[in-house]
């Protein structure tokens, strides 16, 4: 079977690196690339930079991976559909929910693969994570707990920490826990002197029972990625910008110490550092968006699971702007 004819749309920050990908993925021959703005990081290499989405289709292609900016995904996306073409869409799916929709109707009637690029679901260390609480590693889970925390990135203008970060620590939540939220409440803070919110502090709980909280921001001098999942057997802490998991049992002896032994109500047990194979995490993407196309693999993030994702952050936001929780 030939390779897959694929384009990128979008040279940015992402784009880039989808088009080394692009390249680089068995299966997939690049054959287009697209950026209104030209090609500032040098990727595009003997391909002709073209001006739109239109110009892209008109090369012929099976597939594309839309990088653009949020407030751009639903006229490429839907153009991208109508043309009866494969389309991985980065996060978040769309700006708004009624246009969510509209993508997710789009591609159902055109019967064509829509997916969304959540690419911390393949980290490795959240791979693991999540195969080890499907196969009942931690027991009942308890609390799902997530912090993403750095400086201001330039490369964000056109929208705020909740749906350029905390989307993806909603998805993830989700995902590893394989349950829906239930209830949200969240607030927001503007210190930055931008129209977007710069901070959240969000808790909610999962259909599982599970309760769940995102701390959020663009105020740290610092990076932090980190999602702790915490059972009836220990606790899942998942470092992500290192691809680090590391399991904290709980205590199998008791403590005879009755007074700590009252406050601590588990006892520390053994400390454990899983050794992982380390891939990058967009080559994975890359690879579980081509067997989709191909019918060979179902981990792609639909446009379906986006949009439910979706549903959440507005639902963060309105519980930020109103001051209630709320029930999803």
């Amino acid at each position: 079977m030939s390779d897959i004819r694929i384009g990128v749309l979008g040279l940015g920050s992402m784009g880039r690196h989808h088009v080394r990908n692009a390249r680089e993925t068995e299966g997939f021959e690049l054959v287009g690339v697209a950026d209104p703005l030209g090609d500032r990081f040098g990727v595009a290499g003997d391909l002709e930079v073209l001006p739109n989405v239109e110009a892209l289709i008109e090369v012929g292609i099976d597939a594309a991976i839309v990088a653009t900016s949020t407030a751009f995904h639903a006229d490429a996306v839907l153009k991208l559909a109508e043309s009866g073409i494969h389309t991985m869409v980065e996060k978040p799916l769309a700006s708004t929910l009624e246009e969510g929709e509209r993508i997710v109707s789009a591609f159902e009637k055109a019967d064509v693969i829509g997916a969304v690029g959540y690419v911390e679901r393949c980290n490795p260390a959240l791979l693991e994570m999540r195969r080890r609480i499907a196969n009942g590693f931690l027991g009942e889970i308890y609390q799902v707990a997530t912090r993403r925390q750095s400086p201001f990135p330039a490369r964000i203008a056109d929208v705020g920490v909740v749906k350029d970060l905390a989307t993806h620590d909603v998805d993830l939540a989700a995902w590893v826990s394989d349950s829906d939220y239930e209830l949200i409440f969240a607030q927001t803070g503007y210190r930055s002197g931008r129209e977007f919110e710069d901070t959240l502090t969000a808790s909610g709980r999962l259909t599982n029972g599970a309760l769940v909280s995102h701390i959020v921001n663009w105020l740290t001098p610092y990076k932090d990625r980190t999602i702790v999942v915490t059972g009836e057997r220990g606790a899942l802490v998942a470092d992500t910008t290192i691809s680090d998991l590391t399991f904290y049992e709980n205590g199998r002896f008791p403590l005879e110490w009755d007074q700590i032994a009252a406050f601590r109500g588990v006892s520390e047990g053994e400390v454990r550092r899983f050794a992982l194979v380390k891939r990058e995490p967009l080559r994975v993407e890359h690879e579980h968006f081509r067997d989709a196309i191909l019918g060979t693999g179902t981990e792609h993030v639909t446009l379906r699971e986006g949009l439910r994702t979706m549903k959440v952050v507005q639902a963060i936001l309105d519980s930020a702007s109103s001051g209630q929780a709320i029930t999803l």
